[in-house]
């Protein structure tokens, strides 16, 4: 059985510079269209890092937002008070049966979501 897990935004720029301590687990990797769009949103970012970020989504599945993600996303954010974002990624998860690969303190508190941490290199 391949497992299967989404990366949270929060995660992905420490992957991109190479700063998680470890590997990550073998698996089956996704993200949310939640993070393609965050990712693309920072203010800062330049052609070389909008390059990075391509070729690091083209290793990935992304991750629509269908009904069972509307409607997931709600329940996490009225019993959770996430906010709309994260009721996503984290609605996304559950959706598609993946552990949350997050360093975000609220998702390790909700139980409904399988999530774990990774340590960030300094």
């Amino acid at each position: 059985m391949v497992l299967r897990f989404l990366l949270d935004t929060n995660i992905v720029p420490y992957f991109l510079a190479n700063r998680i301590s470890g590997r990550l687990p073998p698996g089956q990797y996704f993200v949310s269209v939640i993070t393609e769009i965050e990712l693309f949103s920072y203010g800062s970012l330049d052609a070389a890092s909008e390059a990075r970020i391509l070729e690091f989504l083209d290793t990935v599945t992304t991750v629509g937002i269908g009904p069972d993600v509307v409607r997931d996303s709600v329940g996490l954010r009225r019993k959770h008070k996430l906010n709309l974002p994260d009721a996503i990624i984290g609605a996304t998860a559950i959706a598609i049966g993946a552990a949350l690969i997050t360093n975000d303190q609220k998702f390790l508190k909700v139980t409904e979501i399988r999530s774990r941490q990774v340590r960030i290199k300094q």
